[in-house]
C-alpha cells in the first residue's frame, strides 16, 4: 500500500508541477496571451512610474507601478497616491469580445470600464464609477496617451448625473522613475 501512494503523490506532484500535458509527451502550447498582438496594445503603460498633475503646477500625484503577470496575459496596476491612498487594477485584453478591460479598486470606490485603442493609439476604457460612501454610480471614462520621451498621459473624466457632459476627473503625467 506504501508504494500506492507513493506512487500517486508522486504523480499528483508532477501534475501540479507541470501541468497534464506533460504525461503525453506534448508540449503545451503558447497562451492565446502570447501569439496575439492585441495583447501587447498597453505595454506602453507597463514600468515604475511617478506620476504628476498635467498643469503648470506639476505637482506630485504619486507612484504607480504597472506590471505583466501571467506570461503576460494581465497588468496589474498598484497605485500610491501623494496623500498615502491605495489602489490596484487588472487590465487585460478579452479575446472574446475584442476589447481591453480593467478592474480597478480603492477603499471607497470602484472602476469597470472596457474599450480599446482608438485611431490615434491611445486606450481609451468606458463604463462606471462607483462611489462605495456615495452610494452613486457614475459613467466614466478613461484614455491613456502615449506622448514623447515615453510619458503616458492619463486623463480621467466623468458625467455628473443626469447630464450628458463629460468632465475633467484627473488629468496626470506618467513620467518613467529615474528618467
Amino acid at each position: 500500500m506504501k508504494v500506492f501512494y507513493t506512487s500517486w503523490f508522486g504523480l499528483l506532484g508532477s501534475l501540479l508541477v507541470s501541468g497534464p500535458s506533460d504525461l503525453s509527451g506534448q508540449q503545451t502550447p503558447p497562451q492565446v496571451c502570447q501569439t496575439q498582438e492585441e495583447f501587447r496594445q498597453f505595454d506602453f503603460w507597463v514600468g515604475e512610474w511617478d506620476v504628476v498633475v498635467n498643469d503648470s503646477t506639476r505637482a506630485t500625484a504619486g507612484t504607480n507601478s504597472i506590471q505583466p503577470h501571467h506570461n503576460g496575459c494581465v497588468l496589474e496596476e498598484n497605485w500610491t497616491s501623494a496623500g498615502g491612498g491605495t489602489g490596484s487594477s487588472m487590465n487585460f485584453y478579452d479575446s472574446t469580445t475584442g476589447k481591453w478591460r480593467q478592474v480597478w479598486l480603492a477603499s471607497n470606490y470602484m472602476i469597470e470600464v472596457e474599450g480599446g485603442l482608438d485611431e490615434s493609439g491611445s486606450m481609451v476604457l468606458e463604463g462606471e464609477l462607483r462611489n462605495f460612501v456615495q452610494k452613486s454610480v457614475l459613467p466614466f471614462r478613461g484614455t491613456w496617451t502615449p506622448i514623447e520621451d515615453g510619458v503616458v498621459r492619463q486623463f480621467f473624466e466623468i458625467q455628473a448625473a443626469g447630464t450628458q457632459t463629460w468632465a475633467p476627473w484627473f488629468d496626470g503625467l506618467y513620467l518613467r522613475k529615474g528618467s
